[in-house]
C-alpha cells in the first residue's frame, strides 16, 4: 500500500476491510468509505473545509451529555432519523404511522394511573387527552403501556431545566397502561411549538443554511405490547405554523389532530376548570408481530462487532 492517490486509495482502503469479522460490519463500513470518497471528489473538499467539519463533529460531542443529545438532533436535522425511522417501519396500511424518536425520552418515568395528571406542575394550559389503541383487526389491545413526553408551555422539556441537588423531577412526562379496553385518558398541558436547541454546533448550521430551529406541537408517544411492534410516535396539533417546515422532518398528515378549546366548566375527568381548556382524542392501530417461520426461530443470533 504504498504509493496511494486520490485514484486508488479508495480500493486500498476498501480492500482492508476484507478481514472483518462480521459480514454486516464489512458491508457497512465499505459503503460508508465508498460514500465518503465520492463525497470528498464530488465537492472536491479542501484541507481547511475538512477541518473545519471534524471541528464541528468534536463540537457536537463536547456539547453533549446525559440530557442532551447534540448527535440525534444532528441526525434529525439532517432528515436521517426520519429516513432511518421510514426505512425500518414500513406497515401494512391503516397502521399508525411512526416518526422521529427525539432527544428527550427518559428512561424509568413515573407510573401514573389511568386519568392521571402527567404534566405534574409543567406550565401550559389545560388538556384532557383520550384515546384508544388497537390492532390491525379492529380488536382492543388491553393493558398496552404507554410512555408519554412533551414540551411545557416555554418550549422546554423538564430535563432541560437546571437540577435541584442533582435530583430530575419529572413533569410532562409519565408511564401508564391503558384499559382491559385498550382505552386510556389522563390530563396534561396543551401541546405548544418550540425550537430544537440551537445554541450549539447544530444551532449554527441551521443558521448557516437559512433554516429555522422550530418544531410544530406535538405530543410523544411510546407504545408497547406483547404480540405487536413497538410504536414510536407524535401527534400534532392541527393549524401549527411550522407543520410544513419541521426542522426534523417528522410530520405526517395521519398524525395530525384537533386540539378542542371549551370554555371554562366541567371538565372531562368529572372536576371544573375556572379557565379554558382543550381535549385531545386520538386512536392508534398497532402493527402485529408476524409469526416466526422455522428457519427464524432456529437461527442463532448475528453478533455484531465493529
Amino acid at each position: 500500500m504504498r504509493n496511494l492517490n486520490e485514484d486508488n486509495i479508495t480500493r486500498a482502503v476498501i480492500a482492508m476491510h476484507a478481514q472483518a469479522k462480521d459480514a454486516r460490519v464489512q458491508a457497512l463500513m465499505t459503503s460508508l468509505v465508498q460514500h465518503l470518497h465520492a463525497f470528498a471528489r464530488e465537492v472536491e473538499l479542501t484541507e481547511e473545509e475538512w477541518f473545519k467539519g471534524i471541528q464541528f463533529l468534536t463540537d457536537v460531542g463536547h456539547i453533549t451529555t446525559e440530557v442532551r443529545q447534540e448527535f440525534i438532533l444532528l441526525s434529525d436535522t439532517l432528515g436521517l432519523s426520519m429516513l432511518v425511522t421510514a426505512l425500518n417501519n414500513k406497515k401494512p396500511q391503516g397502521c399508525t404511522e411512526a416518526t422521529v424518536f427525539g432527544p428527550f425520552h427518559v428512561e424509568g418515568s413515573p407510573q401514573v394511573p389511568l386519568g392521571g395528571d402527567v404534566a405534574n406542575g409543567a406550565e401550559g394550559e389545560p388538556c384532557y387527552v383520550r384515546g384508544s389503541i388497537v390492532g390491525t383487526d379492529g380488536q382492543p389491545v388491553p393493558h398496552a403501556e404507554l410512555q408519554v413526553w412533551q414540551a411545557d408551555a416555554a418550549g422546554n422539556y423538564d430535563v432541560q431545566y437546571a437540577r435541584e441537588n442533582g435530583e430530575h423531577e419529572h413533569r410532562a412526562r409519565a408511564t401508564l397502561n391503558a384499559d382491559a379496553h385498550g382505552d386510556f385518558h389522563f390530563k396534561t398541558i396543551r401541546a405548544e411549538a418550540y425550537p430544537i436547541p440551537h445554541d450549539g454546533p447544530v444551532g449554527k448550521m441551521l443558521e448557516a443554511l437559512g433554516r429555522h430551529p422550530w418544531r410544530p406541537a406535538h405530543l410523544h408517544f411510546m407504545i408497547s405490547a406483547p404480540g405487536f411492534e413497538r410504536l414510536i410516535t407524535h401527534v400534532f396539533r392541527n393549524g401549527d405554523r411550522y407543520l410544513d417546515s419541521d426542522a426534523v422532518f417528522g410530520v405526517r398528515s395521519s398524525l395530525i389532530a384537533d386540539w378542542i378549546e371549551h370554555p371554562p366548566g366541567a371538565t372531562p375527568d368529572g372536576g371544573t376548570s375556572a379557565v379554558p381548556f382543550y381535549t385531545l382524542d386520538f386512536r392508534f392501530v398497532l402493527n402485529p408481530v408476524a409469526a416466526p417461520t422455522a428457519a427464524r426461530a432456529t437461527a442463532t443470533p448475528r453478533k455484531v462487532s465493529a
